[in-house]
């Protein structure tokens, strides 16, 4: 099993695990504001078999059907999972209102925090193990359910130092209140998944430091050329997909271009690792003078 599928299914187990804790906390205390924390962890459940099928599907070879692949499956799941997020930061919304409608008292709030407490630690652990694997793995559906996870984790926080708060003052309506500051925080979190997921979607270019090394590389290893023109770029899943023409000599034979587009392959593939590149080959009549210059 691929390290990408096994992180997948570990979020599940984790998030059922988590759910299960949270529940219990809610069920000891009654409090609003762990019941937002619970229905938050619904939906963490919810997004890691979103994540888990989304793999699976992206890990699939190409086909006479998606000669470029299924990488783009894990974006789609992101995108799912930034909508799931703000469905349930409006259930709590929704719950966080009826508690401040008619607050009360919590029962047991020491010990459904600890429970909780456990939970959020948990919690902590997978998102870390989540955002540095997936960053690593460039897995965009495992960075996304790693930032779904900080923020449960960062509200979590929020939610013990409220409740705590309410049992000091013994104000029973900061337990709904900080419930609805935990629903917009996870608003937010949901808008910055869906948002980063959609402009893989869109084909969007590479950032910035990745094309200054594509074009580097270019430059220094397409020797024999002379310049490359109309580079373009995109990523889908962990995959870069980079395409660009190459202006050669007119005495240049087929066999010499063929050696310097495979020199430039083999080093990009060094460079940007899972690039996919596809090379344009033209005779120097069609030079821009715009583009790459080779070194």
């Amino acid at each position: 099993m691929q390290a990408t599928l096994k992180l997948a299914v570990g979020s599940l187990l984790i998030g059922v695990v988590v759910l299960g804790l949270k529940a219990l906390a809610w069920q000891m205390t009654g409090s609003v504001a762990l019941l937002s924390d619970a229905l938050e962890s619904t939906v963490n459940v919810a997004t890691a078999i979103a994540a888990l099928v989304a793999i699976k599907i992206a890990a699939r070879p190409a086909d006479a059907n998606h000669p470029y692949g299924h990488h783009k499956a894990e974006f789609f799941s992101a995108v799912l999972e930034g909508v799931m997020i703000i469905v349930a930061a409006l259930l709590i919304l929704h719950e966080a209102y009826k508690g401040l409608q008619s607050p009360s008292i919590l029962d047991a709030p020491l010990q459904g925090l600890m429970v909780n407490g456990l939970a959020s630690v948990l919690n902590g652990i997978w998102c870390w193990v989540l955002m540095t694997r997936g960053r690593r793995f460039r897995s965009p559906a495992l960075v996304a359910d790693g930032r779904h996870l900080q923020s449960d984790v960062i509200s979590s926080i929020g939610v013990t130092f409220g409740v705590l708060l309410a049992i000091e003052t013994g104000w029973a309506a900061l337990d709904p209140l900080l419930a609805g500051i935990v629903a917009l925080n996870i608003l937010w979190s949901g808008w910055k998944v869906m948002a980063t997921s959609l402009s893989g979607l869109m084909d969007e270019a590479v950032p910035d430091e990745t094309m200054t090394k594509i074009r580097n590389v270019i430059s220094a290893e397409a020797i024999g050329a002379l310049e490359a023109h109309d580079l373009r770029t995109r990523h889908a899943g962990k995959v870069t997909f980079i395409d660009f023409h190459l202006v050669v000599p007119g005495t240049t034979s087929v066999a010499d271009a063929h050696e310097i587009c495979d020199r430039i392959e083999r080093e990009m593939k060094l460079k940007v690792p899972d690039a996919m590149v596809t090379i344009h080959v033209e005779p120097e009549h069609k030079a821009k003078q715009t583009g790459i210059i080779v070194l």
